[in-house]
């Protein structure tokens, strides 16, 4: 159909929401995925403070205004992923789709993102809040993982071009390992880890604090934020990175800030803290004294426990998303710790065999892509502007019909070329 508007693609996540419109190469806003409300002194249940909607709850602010907002309290709508609250979640939308994106709802068909393992529930959920609330025409709630995969086609000749890979989506909360065979997500191999941005954030801000070096304690956690934004990279051995800072100072980088009371400027020298910070993806223990596992070997884990006949492609298309996988180097490191568990796995089944059994050699490929850090939009972006996304969107025609189940199910496509 010609002259359509452009759909609106909006993905939700823990710590920042990506919005903008289909066919663009990066999304339109990046903001916080908080708002800020007034806490009313009224008592009782969500159903009953519904009852009482009005004019308050047109005052609110989201993103980066709701934590300029004094005599208001910050909530985050998503918590590791999945929505916890619904009201401030359809409250977050509005403004998403009236301030920020200005469009008119019933004029443009939306593509919404979703975690990995999310309930039909929450889907209906999704679907009552677009088709009643803002009467959209058209929707389609895409899975992060398969939009992620859909992205990283930007580095790839058209033969390439595949919907089955392993998706490791570190973003602020929580990362995900999720094996994906021809665009269906293979639930029950799904590994969440407790490591992510955030826990970055939080170890670099433990480290700094261990130096008792002069931070504001007010201005430490957003010290440690930007230091890890800015220095912080992927080392191949750690015993010889250590060796490397001491003999030599050039490696040092210094942090200049501004103390937000007194303005007095300080400085920082950041040393062993850029190649520690991220090492917790590969040596939680560091963090984390309850989960020790690295994350190649949850990789090499999930494959295993996949059906035997996809294995294969998928140790060839290990995709990375999301912002905690921008680190110099991530893709390479976690390549070589794969190859080598999955080789020396190859070597113990030769020598099992008494040499009888040679096994093929298995090719393991971890793809970075200059689109990797809203990797889930872009691919959501690249998908909604095909003829094909409108013909698997699920209309408001449908929903009147049918009623909020028929968004239990969204048909995959994207095989497209």
């Amino acid at each position: 159909m010609t002259g359509r508007l452009p759909a609106c693609v909006i993905d939700v996540g823990t710590g920042y929401t990506k919005l903008g419109f289909a066919a663009n190469k990066e999304p339109q806003f990046i903001i916080p995925s908080a708002i800020a409300i007034k806490e009313s002194a009224k008592v009782g249940d969500q159903s009953a403070r519904r009852l009482t909607k009005g004019v308050e709850d047109l005052d609110f602010f989201i993103g980066d205004e709701a934590f300029d907002a004094t005599g208001y309290a910050v909530k985050y709508p998503v918590r590791h992923g999945l929505v916890e609250d619904w009201d401030l979640m359809e409250r977050f939308l509005e403004q998403c789709i009236f301030k920020y994106l200005r469009a008119e709802p019933e004029d443009h068909y939306f593509l919404l993102t979703e975690p990995p393992l999310n309930t039909p529930e929450n889907r209906e959920y999704t679907a009552e809040i677009m088709f009643e609330s803002f009467n959209v025409p058209g929707l389609y709630i895409a899975v992060q993982a398969v939009l992620a995969l859909a992205a990283s086609w930007a580095s790839r000749s058209v033969s390439e071009r595949t919907l089955t890979g392993i998706v490791v989506d570190s973003g602020d909360g929580v990362t995900h390992v999720i094996p994906v065979a021809e665009g269906y997500v293979i639930g029950s191999c799904i590994k969440h880890i407790p490591i992510a941005g955030r826990n970055i954030t939080y170890f670099i801000q433990s480290l700094l604090r261990e130096r008792e070096i002069g931070i504001p304690p007010e201005q430490s956690l957003e010290t440690a934020k930007a230091i890890k934004e800015r220095y912080c990279y992927i080392c191949p051995d750690i015993a010889k990175e250590f060796a490397k800072y001491d003999s030599d100072s050039k490696w040092m980088k210094k942090f200049e800030g501004m103390n937000s009371i007194t303005k007095q400027p300080f400085v920082v020298d950041v040393g062993y803290e850029r190649f520690l910070g991220p090492e917790i993806f590969f040596h939680p223990e560091f963090s984390n004294p309850d989960f020790t596992t690295p994350l190649s070997e949850i990789v090499d884990t999930v494959i295993q426990n996949c059906p035997i006949d996809v294995r294969r492609p998928l140790y060839n298309n290990i995709v990375l998303s999301g912002g905690s996988t921008m680190f110099r180097d991530f893709g390479r490191r976690l390549q070589r710790d794969i190859k080598r568990t999955v080789d020396i796995r190859l070597q113990t089944s030769e020598t099992l065999s008494g040499g009888r059994i040679k096994p093929k050699p298995i090719d393991v490929h971890v793809i970075s892509h200059h689109m990797q850090r809203y990797a889930v939009w872009f691919g959501g972006s690249m998908l909604a502007s095909t003829p094909e996304f409108y013909q698997v969107c699920h209309t408001k025609a449908d929903y009147e019909e049918y009623g909020p189940s028929i968004c239990r199910h969204n048909p995959v496509f994207g095989t497209m070329t």
